[in-house]
């Protein structure tokens, strides 16, 4: 699987899972720092950043994985008492 097809998933299943979630759709910050639902393009630019930085972080760990021949892993040893 190249990088392209795990990018293609990834961003599917991002899709599939913020579509299934109840999120507010306004946010925005006050002066104070509090965040009040009632704004509008605050939160979906921070919610769109958050989940592309998310979608590179997946591809990229899941490529280097992916990458990566598997491990031989010896049989674990138990002890007779």
């Amino acid at each position: 699987m190249d990088k392209k097809q795990i990018e293609k998933i990834v961003a599917e299943k991002i899709d599939a899972a913020l579509k299934a979630n109840d999120t507010p759709k306004k946010f925005f910050i006050t002066e104070n720092g509090r965040g009040v639902v009632d704004g509008g393009d605050l939160y979906n630019a921070v919610l769109a950043e958050v989940l592309s930085v998310m979608k590179i972080a997946l591809v990229d760990i899941i490529s280097e994985i992916n990458s990566k021949p598997a491990e031989k892993v010896a049989p674990a040893k138990f002890s007779k008492k």
